[in-house]
């Protein structure tokens, strides 16, 4: 699980737009460009390179 303070400070590296927690997945999910950001071992990789579109 991902805390939620760190939701509200992370932006897309993409677009800068806002993200969300998709817990099922284990993904980080950009709401404007919709890239997908995987989660490993509970750390967020936000790098443009390891999205998934």
């Amino acid at each position: 699980m991902i805390d939620t303070k760190l939701l509200d400070i992370l932006a897309c590296p993409a677009c800068k737009g806002d993200v969300e927690y998709d817990a099922r997945n284990e993904k980080i999910i950009c709401t404007q460009c919709k890239k997908k950001y995987p989660v490993k071992d509970g750390i967020p990789v936000m790098l443009v390179e390891e999205a998934e579109e």
